[in-house]
Protein backbone atom coordinates (compact mmCIF):
# COMPACT_ATOMS: atom_id res chain seq x y z
CA UNK A 1 0.00 0.00 0.00
CA UNK A 2 1.21 3.61 -0.88
CA UNK A 3 1.82 5.61 2.22
CA UNK A 4 0.60 9.04 2.32
CA UNK A 5 3.45 11.23 4.70
CA UNK A 6 1.66 13.26 7.18
CA UNK A 7 2.16 16.02 10.24
CA UNK A 8 -0.01 17.10 12.65
CA UNK A 9 -0.01 20.72 13.65
CA UNK A 10 -0.86 21.77 17.11
CA UNK A 11 0.60 18.97 19.81
CA UNK A 12 -2.43 19.37 22.29
CA UNK A 13 -5.21 17.09 23.28
CA UNK A 14 -6.27 16.71 19.44
CA UNK A 15 -3.26 16.83 17.42
CA UNK A 16 -2.02 13.59 20.27
CA UNK A 17 -4.92 11.81 18.75
CA UNK A 18 -4.69 13.03 15.06
CA UNK A 19 -0.64 11.60 15.28
CA UNK A 20 -2.39 8.01 17.33
CA UNK A 21 -4.36 7.29 14.48
CA UNK A 22 -2.13 8.34 11.49
CA UNK A 23 0.69 6.31 13.44
CA UNK A 24 -1.74 2.98 13.68
CA UNK A 25 -3.21 3.62 9.76
CA UNK A 26 -1.41 1.32 7.05
CA UNK A 27 -2.61 4.27 4.54
CA UNK A 28 -0.21 6.79 6.38
CA UNK A 29 3.79 7.47 7.44
CA UNK A 30 3.47 9.95 10.60
CA UNK A 31 6.63 12.14 9.13
CA UNK A 32 6.27 14.80 11.75
CA UNK A 33 4.77 17.23 14.41
CA UNK A 34 4.97 20.77 14.68
CA UNK A 35 4.42 22.79 17.65
CA UNK A 36 5.14 26.16 18.89
CA UNK A 37 5.88 24.60 22.28
CA UNK A 38 8.89 22.79 21.32
CA UNK A 39 8.43 20.80 24.48
CA UNK A 40 5.11 19.66 23.55
CA UNK A 41 6.00 18.39 20.34
CA UNK A 42 8.88 16.81 21.56
CA UNK A 43 7.34 14.69 23.77
CA UNK A 44 4.51 13.96 21.26
CA UNK A 45 7.39 12.89 18.40
CA UNK A 46 8.82 10.56 21.32
CA UNK A 47 5.70 8.82 22.18
CA UNK A 48 4.92 8.04 18.77
CA UNK A 49 8.58 7.81 17.24
CA UNK A 50 8.52 10.84 14.71
CA UNK A 51 10.09 13.74 14.49
CA UNK A 52 9.84 17.33 15.57
CA UNK A 53 9.33 19.81 12.94
CA UNK A 54 11.21 23.03 13.38
CA UNK A 55 8.94 25.21 11.04
CA UNK A 56 6.04 25.24 8.87
CA UNK A 57 8.75 25.04 6.20
CA UNK A 58 9.98 21.61 7.71
CA UNK A 59 6.41 20.58 7.93
CA UNK A 60 5.60 21.57 4.16
CA UNK A 61 9.15 19.68 2.92
CA UNK A 62 8.34 16.63 4.50
CA UNK A 63 4.34 16.06 4.42
CA UNK A 64 1.95 15.91 1.89
CA UNK A 65 -1.02 15.88 3.71
CA UNK A 66 -1.30 17.77 7.28
CA UNK A 67 -3.84 17.74 10.32
CA UNK A 68 -4.38 21.31 11.46
CA UNK A 69 -5.05 20.45 15.97
CA UNK A 70 -3.95 24.50 16.86
CA UNK A 71 -6.71 26.80 18.25
CA UNK A 72 -8.85 27.92 15.65
CA UNK A 73 -7.77 31.45 15.68
CA UNK A 74 -4.36 30.29 14.12
CA UNK A 75 -6.35 27.93 11.45
CA UNK A 76 -6.70 30.31 8.46
CA UNK A 77 -3.46 31.15 8.27
CA UNK A 78 -2.40 27.95 9.18
CA UNK A 79 -4.43 26.02 6.57
CA UNK A 80 -3.83 28.89 3.98
CA UNK A 81 -0.23 28.53 4.23
CA UNK A 82 0.23 24.64 4.20
CA UNK A 83 -2.30 24.84 0.54
CA UNK A 84 -0.27 27.53 -0.79
CA UNK A 85 2.65 25.33 -0.39
CA UNK A 86 0.72 22.23 -2.01
CA UNK A 87 -0.16 20.33 1.21
CA UNK A 88 -3.76 18.98 1.74
CA UNK A 89 -5.48 19.78 4.87
CA UNK A 90 -7.89 18.42 7.61
CA UNK A 91 -8.58 20.97 10.12
CA UNK A 92 -10.26 20.81 13.60
CA UNK A 93 -13.84 22.27 13.85
CA UNK A 94 -14.63 25.04 13.80
CA UNK A 95 -13.58 25.68 10.30
CA UNK A 96 -11.83 29.34 11.65
CA UNK A 97 -13.98 32.15 14.17
CA UNK A 98 -14.81 34.10 11.04
CA UNK A 99 -16.07 34.05 7.68
CA UNK A 100 -13.89 35.77 5.87
CA UNK A 101 -11.66 33.55 7.19
CA UNK A 102 -13.02 30.86 6.42
CA UNK A 103 -13.66 32.14 2.80
CA UNK A 104 -9.77 32.84 2.43
CA UNK A 105 -9.43 29.38 3.50
CA UNK A 106 -11.95 28.02 0.49
CA UNK A 107 -10.62 30.28 -1.56
CA UNK A 108 -6.93 28.63 -1.08
CA UNK A 109 -7.75 25.09 -1.17
CA UNK A 110 -9.66 26.37 -5.01
CA UNK A 111 -6.79 28.57 -6.27
CA UNK A 112 -3.94 25.45 -4.86
CA UNK A 113 -6.24 22.60 -5.67
CA UNK A 114 -5.97 21.18 -2.57
CA UNK A 115 -8.07 19.03 -0.05
CA UNK A 116 -9.72 20.64 2.53
CA UNK A 117 -11.56 19.08 5.13
CA UNK A 118 -13.61 20.28 8.40
CA UNK A 119 -13.35 17.70 11.35
CA UNK A 120 -17.06 17.79 12.15
CA UNK A 121 -16.91 14.78 14.13
CA UNK A 122 -20.20 13.51 14.86
CA UNK A 123 -20.80 13.14 11.06
CA UNK A 124 -18.54 9.94 11.57
CA UNK A 125 -20.34 8.76 14.40
CA UNK A 126 -21.30 5.04 13.29
CA UNK A 127 -24.72 5.67 14.88
CA UNK A 128 -25.41 8.81 12.53
CA UNK A 129 -23.75 6.68 9.42
CA UNK A 130 -26.33 4.12 10.21
CA UNK A 131 -29.50 6.37 10.54
CA UNK A 132 -28.79 8.99 7.46
CA UNK A 133 -30.35 6.80 5.10
CA UNK A 134 -33.70 6.62 6.92
CA UNK A 135 -33.71 10.30 6.71
CA UNK A 136 -36.79 11.14 4.89
CA UNK A 137 -38.51 14.88 6.06
CA UNK A 138 -37.45 16.02 9.60
CA UNK A 139 -39.50 18.62 10.33
CA UNK A 140 -38.81 19.12 14.27
CA UNK A 141 -35.32 18.61 16.38
CA UNK A 142 -34.35 18.42 20.30
CA UNK A 143 -30.51 18.74 20.96
CA UNK A 144 -28.56 18.70 23.70
CA UNK A 145 -24.98 18.69 24.18
CA UNK A 146 -23.95 19.06 27.98
CA UNK A 147 -20.17 18.77 29.10
CA UNK A 148 -18.38 19.10 32.22
CA UNK A 149 -16.22 22.35 32.64
CA UNK A 150 -12.50 22.18 31.25
CA UNK A 151 -9.91 24.63 30.84
CA UNK A 152 -9.97 23.59 26.99
CA UNK A 153 -11.05 25.90 24.20
CA UNK A 154 -11.86 28.83 26.37
CA UNK A 155 -10.33 31.03 23.23
CA UNK A 156 -14.16 30.51 21.63
CA UNK A 157 -17.61 30.30 23.26
CA UNK A 158 -19.97 27.60 23.57
CA UNK A 159 -21.04 28.24 20.45
CA UNK A 160 -18.44 26.91 18.07
CA UNK A 161 -16.93 24.51 20.93
CA UNK A 162 -19.97 22.24 21.31
CA UNK A 163 -22.95 23.41 19.72
CA UNK A 164 -21.01 23.32 16.31
CA UNK A 165 -21.31 19.67 15.72
CA UNK A 166 -25.00 20.01 16.36
CA UNK A 167 -25.36 22.94 13.61
CA UNK A 168 -24.07 21.09 11.27
CA UNK A 169 -25.55 17.79 11.72
CA UNK A 170 -28.65 19.06 11.85
CA UNK A 171 -28.05 21.30 8.50
CA UNK A 172 -26.41 18.31 6.73
CA UNK A 173 -30.09 16.46 7.85
CA UNK A 174 -32.02 19.20 6.69
CA UNK A 175 -30.53 20.10 3.87
CA UNK A 176 -32.73 23.64 3.94
CA UNK A 177 -31.71 27.07 4.65
CA UNK A 178 -32.46 28.78 7.87
CA UNK A 179 -35.26 31.57 7.20
CA UNK A 180 -35.47 32.41 11.12
CA UNK A 181 -33.28 32.20 14.63
CA UNK A 182 -33.15 33.14 17.86
CA UNK A 183 -30.49 33.06 21.12
CA UNK A 184 -30.15 33.39 24.65
CA UNK A 185 -26.74 32.62 26.33
CA UNK A 186 -25.05 33.27 29.30
CA UNK A 187 -21.28 33.69 30.70
CA UNK A 188 -20.72 31.37 33.45
CA UNK A 189 -17.27 30.17 34.43
CA UNK A 190 -15.33 32.38 31.80
CA UNK A 191 -15.83 35.48 29.67
CA UNK A 192 -17.67 33.59 26.61
CA UNK A 193 -20.66 32.25 26.67
CA UNK A 194 -21.18 29.05 28.30
CA UNK A 195 -24.29 27.90 28.07
CA UNK A 196 -26.41 28.71 25.23
CA UNK A 197 -29.99 27.73 23.56
CA UNK A 198 -30.62 28.06 19.89
CA UNK A 199 -34.13 27.99 17.91
CA UNK A 200 -33.84 27.54 14.13
CA UNK A 201 -36.67 27.60 11.65
CA UNK A 202 -35.70 26.25 8.12
CA UNK A 203 -37.82 27.76 5.16
CA UNK A 204 -39.54 24.76 4.55
CA UNK A 205 -41.03 24.56 8.49
CA UNK A 206 -38.47 22.59 10.09
CA UNK A 207 -37.76 23.84 13.64
CA UNK A 208 -34.44 22.99 15.57
CA UNK A 209 -34.07 23.72 19.50
CA UNK A 210 -30.65 22.88 20.51
CA UNK A 211 -29.00 23.45 23.82
CA UNK A 212 -24.98 23.25 24.96
CA UNK A 213 -23.31 23.54 27.73
CA UNK A 214 -19.67 22.94 29.08
CA UNK A 215 -20.85 23.86 32.95
CA UNK A 216 -22.82 21.10 33.67
CA UNK A 217 -22.67 18.24 35.84
CA UNK A 218 -23.52 15.28 34.01
CA UNK A 219 -22.12 14.60 29.82
CA UNK A 220 -25.13 14.36 27.16
CA UNK A 221 -25.17 13.94 23.44
CA UNK A 222 -28.40 13.74 22.41
CA UNK A 223 -30.83 14.51 19.40
CA UNK A 224 -33.69 14.30 18.82
CA UNK A 225 -36.36 14.38 16.11
CA UNK A 226 -39.36 13.70 14.20
CA UNK A 227 -40.16 12.92 10.42
CA UNK A 228 -43.59 11.56 9.10
CA UNK A 229 -44.79 8.64 10.92
CA UNK A 230 -41.60 8.59 13.09
CA UNK A 231 -39.86 9.76 16.22
CA UNK A 232 -35.77 8.63 16.27
CA UNK A 233 -33.88 9.13 19.20
CA UNK A 234 -29.96 9.33 18.52
CA UNK A 235 -27.36 8.85 21.42
CA UNK A 236 -24.14 10.32 20.30
CA UNK A 237 -22.05 9.36 23.36
CA UNK A 238 -23.57 5.62 22.97
CA UNK A 239 -23.83 5.59 19.38
CA UNK A 240 -27.06 4.02 19.18
CA UNK A 241 -30.51 5.02 17.88
CA UNK A 242 -33.74 4.32 18.87
CA UNK A 243 -36.76 4.53 16.23
CA UNK A 244 -40.24 4.13 16.89
CA UNK A 245 -42.63 4.14 14.09
CA UNK A 246 -46.64 4.16 13.75
CA UNK A 247 -47.50 1.08 11.83
CA UNK A 248 -51.23 -0.61 10.74
CA UNK A 249 -50.91 -4.63 11.35
CA UNK A 250 -53.14 -6.77 9.50
CA UNK A 251 -56.74 -6.79 10.78
CA UNK A 252 -55.73 -4.31 13.65
CA UNK A 253 -58.40 -1.45 14.43
CA UNK A 254 -55.57 0.79 15.41
CA UNK A 255 -52.53 2.01 14.77
CA UNK A 256 -49.59 0.52 16.18
CA UNK A 257 -45.98 2.00 17.62
CA UNK A 258 -42.96 -0.67 16.38
CA UNK A 259 -39.83 0.03 17.88
CA UNK A 260 -36.24 -0.87 15.93
CA UNK A 261 -32.91 0.06 17.71
CA UNK A 262 -29.28 0.91 15.68
CA UNK A 263 -26.53 0.15 17.23
CA UNK A 264 -23.35 1.65 15.33
CA UNK A 265 -21.15 -0.39 16.78
CA UNK A 266 -17.45 0.55 18.56
CA UNK A 267 -15.51 2.02 15.19
CA UNK A 268 -13.48 5.43 16.51
CA UNK A 269 -15.47 8.51 14.79
CA UNK A 270 -12.04 9.86 14.82
CA UNK A 271 -10.25 7.28 12.61
CA UNK A 272 -13.06 7.11 10.06
CA UNK A 273 -12.52 10.87 9.41
CA UNK A 274 -8.79 10.47 9.18
CA UNK A 275 -9.66 7.14 6.48
CA UNK A 276 -12.12 9.92 4.81
CA UNK A 277 -9.23 12.17 4.46
CA UNK A 278 -6.32 10.31 3.68
CA UNK A 279 -8.83 8.92 1.08
CA UNK A 280 -9.23 12.14 -0.44
CA UNK A 281 -5.59 13.14 -0.75
CA UNK A 282 -5.31 9.54 -2.63
CA UNK A 283 -7.93 10.20 -4.93
CA UNK A 284 -8.23 13.91 -5.58
CA UNK A 285 -12.25 13.71 -4.93
CA UNK A 286 -14.03 16.40 -2.03
CA UNK A 287 -14.29 14.95 1.60
CA UNK A 288 -17.52 15.94 3.35
CA UNK A 289 -17.55 17.82 5.31
CA UNK A 290 -15.91 20.10 3.04
CA UNK A 291 -14.83 23.79 3.78
CA UNK A 292 -18.67 25.15 2.42
CA UNK A 293 -20.43 22.89 4.96
CA UNK A 294 -18.05 24.09 7.74
CA UNK A 295 -18.49 27.41 6.38
CA UNK A 296 -22.67 26.96 6.41
CA UNK A 297 -22.74 26.01 10.25
CA UNK A 298 -19.86 28.53 11.34
CA UNK A 299 -22.49 31.37 9.63
CA UNK A 300 -25.29 30.11 11.91
CA UNK A 301 -23.02 29.63 15.07
CA UNK A 302 -21.94 33.24 14.81
CA UNK A 303 -25.51 34.51 13.29
CA UNK A 304 -26.35 32.76 17.44
CA UNK A 305 -23.43 34.57 19.03
CA UNK A 306 -24.81 38.01 17.97
CA UNK A 307 -28.13 37.31 18.63
CA UNK A 308 -27.14 36.42 21.98
CA UNK A 309 -25.04 39.42 22.10
CA UNK A 310 -28.30 41.15 21.54
CA UNK A 311 -30.60 40.15 23.84
CA UNK A 312 -27.59 40.67 26.49
CA UNK A 313 -27.75 44.33 25.58
CA UNK A 314 -31.19 44.75 25.90
CA UNK A 315 -31.54 42.76 29.19
CA UNK A 316 -28.78 45.95 30.27
CA UNK A 317 -30.16 48.29 28.68
CA UNK A 318 -33.63 47.35 30.94
CA UNK A 319 -30.90 48.07 34.24
CA UNK A 320 -32.76 44.64 35.22
CA UNK A 321 -31.40 43.51 38.98
CA UNK A 322 -28.64 40.96 38.54
CA UNK A 323 -29.01 37.88 40.83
Amino acid sequence: MNQTPVAVVGCGAFGRHHARIYKELPQAQLVGVYDPDRARAQALAQEHGTAVLDSLDAVTSAARAVSIAAPTTAHAALACDLMAAGCDVLVEKPIAPSLPEADAMIAAAQRHARILMVGHLERFNPAVRLLRPRLTRPMFFEVHRLSLFTPRSLDVDVLLDLMIHDLDLVLSFVGDTVSDLQAVGLEVLSRHTDIANVRLTFSQGCVANLTASRVSTERVRKLRFFQPGEYISLDLARRDAQIFKLTSPPGSPLPQIAHEQLQGGESEPLRSEIEAFLEAVSTRQAAEPDGPSARAALAVALQAAAAIADHREKLEALALPKR
